[in-house]
C-alpha cells in the first residue's frame, strides 16, 4: 500500500511519481509479456483518480484518510490518503529555541550578533547576487533537500566553514535555505500581530489612502524586522532587474515570498477558514499583493520612515 499526504499547493507530478515508480517496478517483476505501456497508463488512472478527490470538496472537508485501489492488467496499486489545507502545512509553531538562527526570533538573533540583518540572510544574498543574480527560475526553482538541509545545520552551528561551503554549494540550495530561514520564524516578518491590517490595507481603492497605511504599518514592525526586510526587499528588486535573463519577474518574486514573509496565525486563520476553496487560496492572493505593492514602490528609507513617523496621521 503507498500512503500519500497530498497537499493543495504541492504539485501533483510529485505526489504521483513514486506510484509511477512502483507501477514500473511491478511491471519489471512481472516479466515483460505484458504490455509496454502498462504502467503508465495505470499510473495515468492514478493520477486522475487524485485529481478528482483533490477538486472534490467533500473529500476535502472530510479530512479522512480515503483509501482506493486501481486494477489493471494484473497489477494492482492500493493507496490511501487525504488532504490538509495549505495552512497546516506551513504553520509556524511556537518555539522556545534560542540557540542557533533556524526557528529562533528574529530580534534574539540580531541581538545576539549585534548586527541589523541577521547573518545568514546577509551572507545568502551576497551569494546569490555574487553568482545567481541571472540563474534562470532562481528562487522559484527547489534546491536539493539535503544541501539545504546541510546548509541549515552549519548556520545553526555557526560553523567556522560557512563561507567556503557557501562558495561550492548549488545556488538554488542556497537560494532554498534563505527562504526555508523565513518560513522557519516563530511568526512570519511582517508579524502576526499586523496581519490584518496588511490585508485590510492592500485592499483601500484610495491610492492616497493605500500609501499612507501601507506606510503606517512598516513604521509600525519592530527595527529588525523592517530593516531586514528592507533589506530583502532591495535584494528582490536586484534580481527583477535582470528578468530578461533570470526571467524572474517582481510578481513571480512576489508571489513566491509573498506568503512566507507575510501569514495568518493559527488564530486568524481559524476564524477565516469556512470553506474549501478558503483552504486552498485564503488570502494568498492578497499575501501576494502586498509585497508586490512594495516591490513596485520607490526605495524606502528607514530612516525616512522613522523620521516621518511623529507627522503621520492614523486616521485614514
Amino acid at each position: 500500500m503507498t500512503d500519500i499526504l497530498p497537499q493543495p499547493d504541492c504539485s501533483l507530478k510529485a505526489v504521483c511519481e513514486p506510484l509511477e515508480r512502483c507501477c514500473l517496478d511491478q511491471l519489471e517483476e512481472s516479466g515483460s509479456k505484458r504490455p509496454l505501456n502498462t504502467g503508465a497508463r495505470l499510473w495515468g488512472r492514478v493520477r486522475s483518480k487524485l485529481l478528482r478527490h483533490k477538486l472534490d470538496p467533500q473529500t476535502v472537508e472530510t479530512k479522512n484518510w480515503h483509501t482506493d485501489v486501481i486494477e489493471m492488467n494484473g497489477i494492482k496499486v492500493e493507496f490511501s490518503m487525504k488532504f490538509t489545507s495549505r495552512d497546516m502545512s506551513l504553520k509556524r509553531t511556537p518555539s522556545k529555541k534560542q540557540t542557533g538562527v533556524f526557528g529562533v526570533k528574529i530580534s534574539v538573533v540580531t541581538k545576539r550578533e549585534r548586527s541589523k540583518v541577521p547573518y545568514i540572510v546577509r551572507q545568502c544574498v551576497e551569494e546569490v547576487e555574487k553568482r545567481g543574480i541571472e540563474e534562470v527560475g532562481i528562487y522559484r526553482i527547489s534546491g536539493v533537500a539535503t544541501d539545504i538541509q546541510a546548509l541549515k545545520a552549519v548556520f545553526d552551528a555557526n560553523n567556522k566553514d560557512i563561507l567556503l561551503m557557501l562558495s561550492d554549494m548549488d545556488i538554488n540550495a542556497i537560494a532554498g535555505t534563505l527562504k526555508l530561514y523565513f518560513r522557519e520564524l516563530p511568526e512570519p516578518l511582517l508579524t502576526d500581530r499586523l496581519y490584518p491590517a496588511f490585508m485590510e490595507g492592500i485592499a483601500l481603492s484610495d491610492p492616497a489612502a493605500k500609501e499612507n497605511c501601507m506606510m503606517h504599518l512598516l513604521r509600525s514592525l519592530p527595527d529588525p524586522n523592517l530593516i531586514t526586510f528592507l533589506f530583502l526587499l532591495e535584494h528582490l528588486k536586484r534580481v527583477a532587474e535582470k528578468e530578461p535573463i533570470n526571467k524572474m519577474s517582481l510578481h513571480n518574486l512576489a508571489t513566491v515570498f509573498g506568503p512566507t514573509l507575510l501569514r495568518p496565525s493559527e488564530v486568524e486563520s481559524k476564524a477565516h477558514l469556512t470553506s474549501a476553496a478558503d483552504i486552498w487560496s485564503h488570502d494568498v492572493m492578497a499575501q501576494v499583493q502586498v509585497l508586490l505593492y512594495y516591490l513596485q514602490h520607490p526605495p524606502i528609507s528607514f530612516a525616512e520612515l522613522k523620521r516621518n513617523t511623529l507627522y503621520f496621521s492614523t486616521d485614514v
